[in-house]
């Protein structure tokens, strides 16, 4: 799978931190050229110093069409895309009827992922590999987060058909599905750092090994979605959640 990334060209959204930055790690350190773009610099400071000819970092915002144009504008100067994981995304508590919570969390999750296949679709190389990012609770729930299932649920719909629609181009469509996960986007929930404790507890008991999955880990099935070594996987959306949805 190592040789898969040799000098190809990934471009990752969210880049900065969590799983996007374990991603960009791994295709670093695989040989891949990596046009990462965030909305801050964050983790990948040092990657651009320990990979200055491999690395090139743009700030963006997906749900800003300016910002896709200017990533578009700087993944042609690069090449043809080999990969492309539109990885931003947000998480929010609010009732299940907040529909302003559904369009701020769907304006990323949806929308932005979206938006940035569809403005680097003319960009994508015959053989370009795309991973969606999804979520483990489309197949379970959790109170207070409906609008981001919800927003992570209608993406998954639509990447299915989207698979269908780009095959003949000879772009494959996949998505990763991660379950607990520790990253900074449980910080965000507006949770005390009592409440997370006791959330956190509480899911981990559910998990086969007892404990959160690293970001490295979802990273490397990405990966391997991305290789050649899973060529003939088109549509699929494979759970990767320590085993929470089998309980």
């Amino acid at each position: 799978m190592k040789n898969d990334f040799q000098d190809r060209l990934a471009v990752v959204t969210g880049a900065s931190s969590g799983i996007g930055l374990a991603l960009c790690t791994a295709l670093l350190q695989r040989g891949a050229r990596v046009l990462a773009m965030s909305r801050a610099l964050g983790g990948l400071e040092p990657l651009l110093q320990t990979y200055a000819e491999q690395l090139v970092w743009l700030a963006g915002d997906v749900t800003v069409p300016a910002d896709l144009q200017a990533l578009r504008a700087r993944a042609a100067q690069l090449g043809q895309v080999d990969y492309l994981v539109p990885n931003a995304g947000i998480a929010e508590l609010a009732d299940g009827l907040d529909m302003a919570a559904f369009d701020r969390q769907w304006a990323v999750n949806g929308a932005g992922a979206l938006n940035t296949l569809g403005t680097l679709r003319h960009e994508l190389a015959k053989s370009a590999s795309v991973v969606f990012i999804g979520t483990f609770l489309t197949r379970s729930t959790y109170p207070g987060l409906a609008a981001y299932i919800a927003s992570k649920a209608a993406l998954a719909a639509q990447a299915r058909t989207l698979a269908v629609e780009f095959a003949p181009l000879g772009v494959r469509i996949n998505m990763v599905s991660p379950g607990p996960t520790a990253t900074a986007i449980w910080g965000t929930l507006g949770l005390s750092d009592e409440q997370l404790e006791g959330v956190a507890d509480g899911i981990a008991q559910r998990l086969l090994p007892g404990h959160f999955l690293e970001s490295a880990a979802v990273a490397n099935v990405i990966l391997f979605q991305l290789s050649q070594g899973a060529r003939g996987v088109y549509g699929q959306d494979w759970v990767v959640d320590n085993g929470f949805t089998l309980s």
